[in-house]
Parts: structure tokens; sequence; C-alpha cells
């Protein structure tokens, strides 16, 4: 193999050597022109043609054999699971479980990373903390549906603060208030998201959705989970005909 590598870049050499001592030559003499100028040797060949006779030692079967998968017309590359005929194991293993249409993936927030932030100075406890500072501040790395808080390391957290985030666990929302702060869960949709993290893609700010689905809108009237529809006339009157 060391050998054939050798000799084809010694062929290589020597067909770029005769046609630089050519194009020097027509540049010495003067005599280049449109009818001389040529491509280098190797440069352009010309295509093979298939199934043209058994001249060119392609035809007829046109260099696919005989038979088989692979002399098949309109027979691409597989999918990535097609296992030969045989049932593929995507095909052979049971399904288990659902995709519920209407979950949410929340990103969780506890309680002694949100304090490490606040002692390290990343994070404002000065003003109303909101998803998006959170953010900025690389607290969390991403917001899907919402941001959840939690409680744990709760018993190191004691900065007063005032922060709106999508949902708090009720261990979160003791732990947040004992320390002499406030907590705010609001529902933003895809949009509100949108305008909350990134403001300066609006022109006019848009109008942040109530809940459309009734039992999100209830989570969100309940006072015990700090909604922010809690104490309208609306939520009112729902917990009203609850207890009766």
């Amino acid at each position: 193999m060391l050998k054939q590598g050798l000799s084809a870049c010694k062929g290589i050499n020597a067909s770029f050597a005769r046609t630089l001592s050519t194009s020097r030559s027509a540049l010495a003499s003067g005599s280049i022109h449109l009818g001389n100028l040529a491509d280098n040797e190797g440069a352009v060949t010309d295509r093979i043609r298939v199934g043209r006779g058994p001249g060119s030692g392609k035809g007829k079967t046109a260099g696919r054999g005989h038979k088989g998968q692979k002399a098949r017309t309109g027979n691409g590359k597989p999918t990535p699971s097609f296992e030969g005929g045989q049932t593929p194991l995507v095909k052979r293993l049971p399904k288990r479980g659902f995709n519920n249409i209407h979950g949410k993936d929340y990103q969780p927030l506890n309680l002694d990373r949100l304090q490490h932030w606040i002692e390290t100075g990343r994070i404002d406890a000065s003003k109303t903390v909101t998803m998006k500072d959170l953010v900025d501040s690389r607290c969390i790395h991403k917001i899907e549906d919402g941001v959840k808080l939690l409680a744990d390391g709760n018993e190191y957290f004691k900065t007063p603060i005032k922060i709106e985030v999508s949902r708090a666990s009720r261990k979160a929302i003791k732990a947040i208030e004992g320390a002499g702060g406030e907590i705010v869960c609001r529902y933003y949709n895809q949009l509100g998201l949108r305008a909350l993290l990134h403001p300066e893609k609006f022109v006019q700010t848009p109008k942040f959705p109530e809940p459309a689905r009734r039992k999100e809108k209830e989570w969100y009237m309940n006072p015990a989970n700090r909604g922010y529809l809690a104490g309208t006339e609306q939520s009112t009157a729902t917990l009203s005909n609850q207890q009766i």
C-alpha cells in the first residue's frame, strides 16, 4: 500500500510538472490563447453510463450484481429502526404510561440555592424577585412552563424577600413568610413567559391571560397557594360555591 501511494504521488507530481512546463513554454512564446486553454489532466472525467451494453462492463445489471436488496431500484438508506424485515425492537417492546397533554414542566428551585444566590450578591433581595431575575442571574438555566419553588434547605433560608413564581409548595410558602417575606404565584402562558424574559422584543407588552383550564384557575384562586387571583370577586364566588 505504501509503494502504491508513493507511485501515485510521483504520477501526480509528474503530471503537474508537465502542465507547469507547458504553461511556462506557452507564456514564453506568447502563444497562450482561448484556443489552447484546457483543464489539467484528470481534472474532468466522463460520468459512468450504466446499463448501455456489455462493452463498458456496466451493462445488464449495471454493476449491482444479481438480485438482492442492494440490486432493487428506489432502495435508499433504511430507517434507523429497520432490522432486515424482522419485527424491530421498538415494536417488540410494550408501551408503558401515557403523555399528559395538560401536564406542565416547571423548573424546580430550592430555598437553599436561592439563599446562596442572595448571600453572594447575585440576586438583589431589596426588590421583587421575578423569574427573569432568576434566569439572568443563572440561578435557574431555563424556563419551560414556569418555575416552582421547593422547600429543600428551608432551615438555611433567612432573608425576607418578595418573590413571584409560577408555583410553590406549601412548605416553601411557610418558609418564605416565616422569614418575613412575601410570595405570589402567577400564571404565565408561553407568550407571557416570552414577554417576561425578552421584553425588548415587543413593541407593546401583551396582555397576560388567565388560566384557561378550570382546575388551574381554581389553584390560583386559592389563598393557601398564594395565587394572584386570590381575593378577587371571582375567586370569592368560586370558593363560596365550593363550600355550598
